[in-house]
Order: structure tokens, then C-alpha cells, then sequence
């Protein structure tokens, strides 16, 4: 096998291996996922240090995806950092908190968020491809049915892609387990249909479970979540790992929303050019 030569070729081996990986290998998988940017910056030593392992085992990861050093790997990260426009104080301004809990008010909170969020935002074209982004679009225009699932925080993701889906006469079900009948709400997905589905850490079991459901049927997943390691990124077919801006413990929506909003735009001026709206006022934005 030849190592990846791209950050997102590597991170997707890095999730398909996972599960073959020793713990400790684990552990370094985990961080270099989570953490892109400090792998770029940091030293081997301090690697290690922060992901609790012997530098030797920074070196055998390496090795295990065909690099010839830590370094040829860690090249990768680098090359993906500059191509990013923001500066490393930026980075290290906003993951720092400056404030403790008896000084916090909400102009504080509402600074904190705000720069986060920018932050999240300003990374996601270079996170996601053109190709991906009109996978995507694709995955839904042909769809025949589009089912919605997104539970407890991810709930506002599932029902503006439900609300807006329904505007662009694209028939959508949203699957919200009212009366416990979760899943007899996903009990006709087919294959031919697709699902979005939206959890984030600690992920909700009840959307694994229905997700699974939808890929077994042979329906197709378009996942929003935050890691490659979640567990909906082994049963989808486009997974995007979402970077939120989060202050305090508190994890935003903003870019997962800005993502749904970037999907169903593209969506709607892909059906507009095909000739499929019939009235051009129903289009989401417009409501």
C-alpha cells in the first residue's frame, strides 16, 4: 500500500485502520485526527508528551501507513496549515480562555463565541472539497425519498434540512421518535432514498441505530458529525467532520448550520437550472 499524499487521504486510511490499531497506535490515531493544526506545529517530543506515548511510538504509526519517518508523515499537516489563511496566535488567542467564572458576563460570552465561530467558519472551505460538497448535492437531487434524523442538540441541524427540503418540493420525512416510534419512522427507508444524519460527541445511540438501519437497507448517508471517528463516519457514504467554534464547554452550531444552508442552496439552484422548481419563490431562502 503507498502512503496517503494528502492530509484527507491519511485521515481517511487513519479511520479505516482504526479499529486493526493497537491502543497505543489508537491514542496517536485520536490525537491526529482531533488535532491537525498542533500536529503540524509541535515537535515529536512534544507529540508524544501530549499523546501519552514514547515518541517511538509516533515513529511506528508512521510506518504503519508506508511513511519513511514521523516527519514525512507530519509534512502533510504542515502543507494543509499553510494552505489555511489564519495565523498561529489566532489559533492559540482563541483556544486560550482568559476569563474565570466569577468575572464572565454575557458581552464576554457573547465575544468568546463570536471569535470561535469565526474561527470554525473561516476553515470550512478548505476542510471540505468542491467534489464533496456536489457529492452531496447529487446524493439529494436524485434521491427518492430524503429522510431527516438528528436528535437532542442536533435537532435544529434535522429540522431546518426538513423545513427547507419540503420548500424544494423534495418529498422528506423527518424521523424526531415522536411515541417512542423511532424506529417505525425509518422502517420504510429504501434503498434509492438518503438519509442526513446529524449527532456530535457523545453521539446519540438512537441515531447510530437508525443510520445503520438506512445503510444496511442500502439507502445512501450523508453524515454530519465532529470526528472521523465517529461511529456514523464507518456507515456513510460522505462524512463531514465539522470543527465547532466552543467556549467554556459549550459547542456552537454555526458551521454545521452554515453547512445544512451551503447543501440546500446548492441544492435549490441545481433543481432551479434543471428545470424542476416550478415557482422560484418557494425557494428556502425566501421564506
Amino acid at each position: 500500500m503507498q502512503a496517503p499524499t494528502s492530509l484527507e487521504d491519511l485521515q481517511q486510511a487513519i479511520s479505516k485502520e482504526y479499529e486493526s490499531l493497537s491502543k497505543r497506535l489508537q491514542q496517536v490515531a485520536r490525537f491526529l485526527l482531533e488535532h491537525p493544526n498542533t500536529v503540524a506545529l509541535e515537535t515529536v517530543a512534544s507529540l508524544a508528551e501530549q499523546c501519552d506515548v514514547p515518541p517511538s511510538t509516533l515513529v511506528r504509526f508512521a510506518a504503519a501507513f508506508n511513511y519513511n519517518g514521523f516527519t514525512e508523515m507530519q509534512n502533510l499537516f504542515r502543507q494543509s496549515l499553510v494552505e489555511q489563511t489564519s495565523s498561529y496566535s489566532e489559533r492559540v488567542q482563541l483556544s486560550q480562555s482568559t476569563t474565570s467564572s466569577s468575572t464572565v458576563n454575557p458581552s464576554i460570552i457573547l465575544s468568546e463565541f463570536s471569535s470561535s465561530n469565526a474561527f470554525s467558519m473561516k476553515h470550512m472551505s478548505h476542510h471540505f472539497s468542491e467534489n464533496m460538497l456536489n457529492d452531496a448535492i447529487s446524493l439529494l437531487e436524485s434521491a427518492n425519498n430524503i429522510y431527516l434524523i438528528g436528535l437532542r442538540r442536533s435537532f435544529p441541524i434535522s429540522t431546518y434540512f426538513a423545513y427547507s427540503l419540503r420548500h424544494l418540493n423534495k418529498p422528506t420525512h423527518l424521523i424526531d421518535g415522536t411515541g417512542g416510534m423511532l424506529m417505525e419512522q425509518a422502517s420504510n427507508i429504501r434503498k434509492g432514498d438518503v438519509i442526513i444524519a446529524t449527532t456530535f460527541s457523545p453521539y446519540a445511540k438512537e441515531t447510530v441505530n437508525v443510520t445503520d438501519f438506512a445503510y444496511k437497507t442500502g439507502a445512501k448517508v450523508i453524515a454530519l458529525t465532529d470526528s472521523k471517528l465517529s461511529p456514523l463516519s464507518a456507515i456513510s457514504d460522505l462524512c463531514f467532520d465539522i470543527k465547532e467554534g466552543e467556549v467554556m464547554g459549550f459547542r456552537s452550531l454555526t458551521s454545521s448550520m452554515t453547512l445544512a444552508q451551503t447543501l440546500l442552496v446548492g441544492l435549490a439552484y441545481r433543481l432551479n437550472s434543471d428545470g424542476m422548481l416550478s415557482d422560484t419563490n418557494t425557494t428556502p431562502w425566501n421564506k
